[in-house]
């Protein structure tokens, strides 16, 4: 089984995770390719499909809705798996709590109807950088923290999941 792991990503924090999947997918026997959405143009090659975005304004980037766009009827006859990266481990108290439910927001977002088996909101990376100065601002004004956000055993075990679904096992 041939799988694509999609990403569109905007630092990179959505293209190691999709990396991380890969090498999960990869282990369990998968012939995996890992590539940006935007560059994809032999989707009828792939079997499966596992697509993350970074989310900003609790929406996927733009080139990931493009490629579901695109896709739909294709993907609408294949398994499917969706991921979303975002920054809600890098909050605090209430803000935190709210950014768990935007999950619902950001697949009510995507485009056209594509059945997916499952959608997974992860944290990522944030750095000061990554925001402008009125982002640092608001950001540290929420009680947020930089840093490193990413659950890679919670990934692997994800990976081992889909893994265990397309193989049967």
């Amino acid at each position: 089984m041939h799988v694509l792991i999609g990403y569109a990503t905007a630092h990179g924090s959505t293209r190691e995770i999709a990396t991380r999947l890969a090498v999960g997918l990869g282990d369990a026997g998968l012939k995996v390719a890992v590539r940006p959405m935007a560059e994809v143009d032999d989707e009828d090659a792939y079997d499966a499909f596992v697509l993350g975005s970074a989310v900003h304004g609790q929406a996927w980037l733009d080139e990931a809705k493009d490629f579901l766009r695109r896709n739909s009827d294709l993907l609408g006859q294949r398994p499917v798996w969706l991921f979303s990266v975002g920054l809600p481990d890098a909050l605090r108290g209430p803000w935190k709590r709210m950014a768990r439910k935007e999950e619902s927001v950001i697949t009510e977002d995507l485009p056209g109807y594509v059945p997916y088996r499952e959608h997974r909101l992860m944290s990522g990376v944030i750095k000061p950088g990554q925001l402008s100065f009125a982002g640092r601002v608001v950001f540290r004004l929420m009680g947020s923290r930089y840093g490193d956000f990413r659950d890679w055993p919670a990934i692997d075990a994800w990976a081992g999941g889909i893994a265990c679904e397309l193989s049967g096992t």
